[in-house]
This record gives structure tokens, C-alpha cells and sequence, in this order.
């Protein structure tokens, strides 16, 4: 019995494993889905303690599959938790927990790329931007193929202060792949630098805190995965639109093992390009012998600071596609090909 004035800690009562569930609704992980199960509740209760302090808060978890991390959130206390859950067959195993904590759990069968999360929680747990994150988390071991396309599309929520981070600067814990998670953290000069880097990087602080090994999962994936942690900062660190940004870090880490004066020109038209390029790097004091790996948030910063000028002076410039400028020319040149078959450049080969 909890002592006066305290309140019981919360428990789950006594439930089938996580492998007995497994077994009781003859749940496999579908391979073209890229799904693994975790049965090992310790390590989903160090998964769960990345996220921070989890009593009395709100929670989103992303794929719970069979239920292991749902099992060790519950455990931890929170308030409320929201599981969305695209496949349909592990519905009846998270009712069982639905059951086991009465009034806690909502499930949502649907696709975590579209469903709405503005409307995911309360709002009396809104907060300012400049305050405290708010008592709200999103907890996922994410199918290794819908993690990237879904860190990207939150970190252009998180840019534009919508979906989960309409309530504020909304924390995250996330799987990935270990190359990825490798990825989201690298620093300037390490060959794991990449698009990614920067896209996280300047809107988050990102922590890379700890790696489990494949053979944890069942089945077994040929790479080992990252716990990442996700806060978004204050202040951007290029502050500048989501699409902008994107458009010059993609650009620059298009050849990226060539100097980044390659990829910058690939931003503008072929007429004037050479010259345009030139004015850029010169005007956001870039070393354009630097290979896109060894460029620094700073530099980064310049890059589209000075390009969100250029793009000011001549709107033209921000809709311009060097892919589609390609595949016009090839187009061109086939037309009026009369005889034999040109050499492609290799321009044309980047298709």
C-alpha cells in the first residue's frame, strides 16, 4: 500500500511475453517491411530511459510491432500514450496492454507518414518555443526503411514549428540503422558527414547513445542500430527556409568526393554558371578545394545565407532543377542526332 499523500507507483500486471505474444497471434516479421522485434525488455527499458524522465508524461510510440518498448513506457509512468501501428496484425497483442493499463493507452492503426500529429495530445501541454521542451516524447523502433524518409519529414516540421512541435520543441528517441545514426551525429572531416548531418544538425542537438548489436533482434538484420536522441534547438543554426537549406546541402554532398565548388555549381543555370558559383564561394568565404565532408556547420550557414540573396535578386534561381536542365539537353541533343550516338558526359551519367 503507497504511504499518505504519495501515489502507487504504476504496474503492469502479470501479461504473456513479449514471445508468447509472438506465438499466441503467430506474428512474423515481414521482410519487406523491414520489421525486427526486440524481445529483451531490458534493453527496451534503456531504450526508454534515453528518453528522459517519463512519469506523468505524454507519449507517442511509432511501430510498437509486438509491444516490448510499449511494455517499458508503461512501466515508466507516463500519463498517456499514443501508439500508431501500421500493420493490422499487431493490433489484438497491443489491446492486451490496452486492457492491462486501463485509461492510459490509444491505439491508432495507420501510417505514421501521414497521420496528423497536430492533434496528437492535449493542448494544455503546448509551450512556448524559447521555454522547456514540453512533457510530450515520440519513442519509435523505426523499420529501417521508412526512418530516413521520416526523420527528414520531421525535421521540416520541427523547421516550420508544425506537426508534433506545434506543442513546442518536442523530444525524440529513434532507432536507425548504426550507418545512419553514424550519420545524424558526424562531425566536420569525418567520411560519415553527410546531407543528413547537416539537416539535423542545425535544427537539433542530436545525441548518438548507444548501439545494439543485430543479433538482439529477431530476426537478425545484417547491421547493427542506433538509439538516437533528438531536441530541438532554440535557434536554428542556419537560419533560413527548410526547402533552401535542403536544396543547397543536397546540392553540395551531390559529388561528394569531389571539391564542393562541383556540387555549389549544380545550383545555377548553365549560362553564368561558372561565374555565379564563383560569387557565391567568394561571398561566404568557402574554400572551394574543400570536399563537402570537411565543411563546417558555419560554412554551411554562409552558403545559404548568401544563396537566399542570390535567390532575392533573381526568384528565378530557387526554382531552377540542374537534373532537369540535364535531361533537357539530353533530350536536345538526341532529336538532332543524325548519325552514330554521341558520348554521354558524365553529367549525364549522374542520372
Amino acid at each position: 500500500m503507497a504511504a499518505p499523500g504519495k501515489v502507487a507507483a504504476f504496474r503492469l500486471p502479470p501479461l504473456p511475453t513479449i514471445g508468447e505474444i509472438i506465438r499466441l497471434f503467430r506474428l512474423k516479421a515481414l521482410k519487406q517491411l523491414s520489421q525486427n522485434f526486440l524481445l529483451d525488455l531490458r534493453l527496451t527499458d534503456k531504450i526508454v530511459k534515453q528518453a528522459g524522465e517519463l512519469k506523468n508524461a505524454h507519449v507517442c510510440e511509432v511501430g510498437p510491432g509486438p509491444g516490448g518498448i510499449t511494455r517499458s513506457i508503461l512501466s515508466a509512468g507516463v500519463e498517456q500514450l499514443l501508439l500508431i501501428e501500421k500493420d493490422a496484425r499487431f493490433i489484438p497483442g497491443l489491446e492486451i496492454l490496452s486492457e492491462a493499463a486501463p485509461g492510459k493507452v490509444r491505439i491508432v492503426q495507420g501510417d505514421i507518414l501521414t497521420y496528423k500529429m497536430e492533434k496528437a495530445f492535449p493542448k494544455h501541454l503546448k509551450r512556448n518555443w524559447e521555454d522547456e521542451p514540453p512533457d510530450i516524447h515520440i519513442i519509435g523502433n523505426l523499420p529501417f526503411s521508412v526512418s530516413t524518409p521520416l526523420i527528414i519529414k520531421w525535421l521540416e516540421n520541427v523547421s516550420k514549428r508544425d506537426g508534433p512541435f506545434i506543442y513546442g520543441r518536442t523530444q525524440m528517441t529513434l532507432t536507425f540503422q548504426k550507418e545512419v545514426g553514424e550519420r545524424l551525429t558526424a562531425n566536420p572531416g569525418s567520411n560519415q558527414r553527410s546531407r543528413l548531418s547537416i539537416m539535423a544538425q542545425h535544427l537539433c542537438t542530436v545525441e548518438n547513445c548507444f548501439i545494439i548489436p543485430g543479433q538482439a533482434f529477431v530476426p537478425k538484420p545484417e547491421v547493427d542500430v542506433a538509439v538516437v536522441h533528438f531536441t530541438p534547438l532554440v535557434q536554428p543554426k542556419i537560419q533560413q527556409p527548410f526547402e533552401l537549406v535542403e536544396k543547397v546541402v543536397q546540392s553540395v554532398f551531390q559529388f561528394r568526393r569531389k571539391y564542393c565548388f562541383r556540387g555549389i555549381e549544380t545550383l545555377f543555370p548553365e549560362n553564368g554558371r561558372l561565374k555565379r558559383t564563383e560569387q557565391l564561394m567568394m561571398t561566404a568565404d568557402v574554400d572551394p578545394t574543400l570536399r563537402p565532408f570537411q565543411l563546417s556547420m558555419s560554412q554551411f550557414r554562409n552558403l545559404c545565407n548568401v544563396y537566399r540573396k542570390m535567390c532575392d535578386e533573381d526568384p528565378s534561381l530557387f526554382v531552377f532543377n540542374y537534373r532537369e536542365e540535364l535531361r533537357q539537353k539530353k533530350k536536345t541533343r538526341s532529336l538532332l542526332r543524325s548519325t552514330g550516338q554521341p558520348e554521354q558526359t558524365e553529367e549525364e551519367n549522374q542520372l
